[in-house]
């Protein structure tokens, strides 16, 4: 099956050999994304700051896709530091709505003060 490579309006372009969003057939599948802005750069903030931005990032990574966060079934979540946890899940509640998609969360060793990295599955429908 065919694979598509997408890259967002909005989102810095990759340096490493990856696509941010891949859509094959009516699954989409984006790389882990963290609080980078438009720029390039790491937002500043706490855990609440950086899971919005990587929220927006994942939102738009779906959007040059054709879906919406209604549409995730399965999210990845890194987190630098276990103890981020529940501010994590307060933000994450405001961006997700019931039914939640499937979701692991695990503790992650993420480099230059990046503190959370999320990844979605998504079907078109």
């Amino acid at each position: 099956m065919a694979r598509d490579a997408l890259f967002p309006d909005g989102l810095p372009r990759p340096k490493a050999p990856y696509s941010p969003v891949v859509r094959s057939g009516d699954h989409v599948y984006t790389a882990g994304q963290v609080a980078f802005d438009a720029n390039g750069d790491l937002v500043s903030g706490g855990i609440a700051e950086q899971t919005r931005q990587a929220l927006e990032n994942l939102r738009a990574c779906l959007l040059a896709a054709g879906c919406t966060l209604d549409d995730v079934v399965k999210v990845n979540v890194f987190l630098l530091d276990l103890a981020d946890f529940e501010e994590f899940n307060d933000v994450y509640r405001t961006t997700f709505t019931e039914p939640y998609p499937a979701r692991t969360t695990v503790q992650a060793g993420l480099p230059g003060g990046i503190r959370v990295e999320i990844e979605a599955v998504a079907r078109q429908a």
